[in-house]
């Protein structure tokens, strides 16, 4: 995945650097950080938009995110698509948490799943749900999953 900065500034370093160097610089100038990472997508044409976002919140103090971008041809139900969603924020949650737990920055995965039966992406609700317990992370939906259905739905 190649990430970028809100500004549109690249992120050349690994990932894992990058995310490191933000957390050291960020509690040295006395901020108490958490990070939620969410994805959404939208269907354009026969493509498949999908936007990951990496947010880093100062508690009481704003934030900020890193963004990462991609695009599929292939054709896909709904439900799959939310699962790929899901798929995509645990492997960026799976490749940081040994980060963040070393700094002690408390991680939120966020789908951006309706919890309303009323909405068709509640029918993959209880899949997403149980994936991302099941890595141990801290659940989010909708209303409440910001970083996907704000964050990440801004750049899709």
């Amino acid at each position: 995945m190649k990430w970028r900065r809100l500004n549109g500034q690249r992120i050349e370093q690994p990932l894992l650097e990058a995310v490191s160097e933000t957390i050291v610089r960020e509690k040295a100038a006395g901020y108490k950080m958490k990070v939620c990472i969410g994805t959404d997508s939208q269907v354009i044409g026969e493509e498949v938009h999908f936007a990951t976002v990496i947010v880093f919140l100062r508690e009481k103090r704003g934030g900020f995110m890193f963004i990462s971008n991609d695009t599929t041809r292939r054709k896909m139900s709904l439900r799959e698509r939310m699962i790929l969603e899901v798929g995509r924020s645990v492997e960026v949650a799976y490749a940081l948490c040994g980060l963040l737990d070393e700094h002690d920055v408390a991680l939120e995965v966020h789908a951006d799943i309706n919890t309303d039966p009323a909405f068709e992406s509640n029918t993959a609700l209880k899949e997403a749900m149980g994936y991302i317990l099941s890595m141990g992370f801290v659940f989010k939906a909708k209303p409440d999953a910001f970083a996907s259905s704000s964050c990440a739905d801004k750049f899709v």
